[in-house]
């Protein structure tokens, strides 16, 4: 068995349409400049509210991704 070294990170991804939206963004926009991840977890969902009405869903979110030897 080889053995692998993770970084973690805390991401906040937005969407104006749904908490799976936001997540997905958050996961794609990291994708472009990390390589090697590996696991996504959401730790909290929120919304922002403006004027009484939703006007934006977060997805706050650890990404690990693997250390290229």
């Amino acid at each position: 068995m080889s053995e692998s070294v993770y970084k973690v990170i805390e991401l906040v991804g937005t969407s104006d349409k749904s908490w799976e939206e936001a997540a997905k963004n958050a996961v794609e926009t990291a994708s472009k400049s990390l390589k090697n991840m590996r696991i996504a977890e959401v730790i909290k969902l929120d919304l922002k509210v403006e004027d009484g009405k939703v006007s934006a869903y977060r997805a706050r979110m650890s990404l690990s991704f693997k250390y290229e030897s």
